[in-house]
C-alpha cells in the first residue's frame, strides 16, 4: 500500500506553454513565408512535411532550411527579414490551436490554476499571434523572446512568467516541443513536459531531454493536472 509520503505532490498552479509546436499550430502559416520566399527568388517550394520540423526553430532554422546558407552569408538577414515580413502580413491565415488544446485551456481555467506562454519568438510576432488567436487577455503572462536579457535555454524567462503568473517553480509546469524549452523548465526548478504532438524531428530524441514527462496530446496533460492539481 502507498505511503502517505508518496501521495504528496507538488500542486501545480500554473502552466507554462512554448506557443509555436505547443500552444499553437503555427507550422502551415511559416511554411507559407518561407515558400513566397523561394517563388521570389525562383527557388521551388519545399514540401511541408519538410519545413514542419524546423518551425520550433524559428526564422533562422528556416532560412537555413530553404537556401542552405549560414547566417554569415550577406543574403542571410535579408531573406530571413523578409521571410519574417511575410509571416507577420499572415500570421493566422491557417494558424490553429493544437486539437485538444482548447478544452486543456479551459480545464486549467476552471479549476483554479492560470496558464502563460514563454516563447523564443519576438513581441513583434508573438504579440499578434495571441490577439489573433484571442488569447492574450486570457494569458497570465506572455514572455517573448525580446522579453527578457536572455533567451530559451537560459531559465530567466520562465522564471520571469512563473513571477507574472503569481506562482513559484515548484508550483509551475512548462511544456515544450524542444529540447531547449526543457533545459530551460529544469533548471528553472519546475516540472517539465514533452509536447510529442509538437514539431519533433526524426532525428529528435526526446526521450533524452530529461523531462519529467512525455504527452501525446494536450488530453494527456489535462489528465495529469487532474494528479497535480485535485479537485477539491
Amino acid at each position: 500500500m502507498p505511503t502517505q509520503q508518496t501521495l504528496i505532490l507538488p500542486r501545480i498552479k500554473t502552466v507554462l506553454f512554448d506557443l509555436d509546436g505547443t500552444l499553437a499550430d503555427t507550422a502551415p502559416d511559416l511554411a507559407f513565408a518561407l515558400n513566397q520566399v523561394l517563388a521570389e527568388n525562383d527557388r521551388p517550394p519545399l514540401p511541408f512535411e519538410h519545413i514542419r520540423p524546423a518551425v520550433s526553430h524559428g526564422g533562422l532554422a528556416l532560412t537555413q532550411l530553404g537556401f542552405g546558407i549560414e547566417p554569415e552569408h550577406p543574403d542571410f538577414a535579408p531573406l530571413r527579414q523578409r521571410l519574417l515580413d511575410i509571416y507577420r502580413a499572415n500570421i493566422a491565415r491557417e494558424t490553429t490551436l493544437f486539437s485538444g488544446m482548447a478544452e486543456l485551456l479551459d480545464h486549467i481555467e476552471k479549476n483554479g490554476m492560470n496558464w502563460g506562454v514563454v516563447t523564443n519568438k519576438p513581441t513583434w510576432l508573438t504579440a499578434p499571434l495571441m490577439d489573433a488567436l484571442g488569447l492574450s487577455k486570457r494569458a497570465a503572462c506572455i514572455v517573448s523572446g525580446d522579453t527578457c536579457a536572455n533567451r530559451k535555454p537560459h531559465p530567466e524567462p520562465i522564471l520571469h512568467g512563473c513571477q507574472l503568473a503569481g506562482s513559484e517553480a515548484q508550483h509551475c509546469v512548462y511544456i515544450g516541443d524542444a529540447q531547449r524549452d526543457i533545459e530551460a523548465g529544469n533548471r528553472a526548478g519546475m516540472k517539465t513536459i514533452v509536447a510529442l504532438f509538437g514539431y519533433i524531428a526524426d532525428n529528435d530524441r526526446p526521450q533524452d531531454w530529461g523531462a519529467d514527462f512525455l504527452h501525446q496530446s494536450p488530453a494527456a496533460t489535462q489528465a495529469w493536472l487532474h494528479t497535480h492539481h485535485p479537485i477539491n
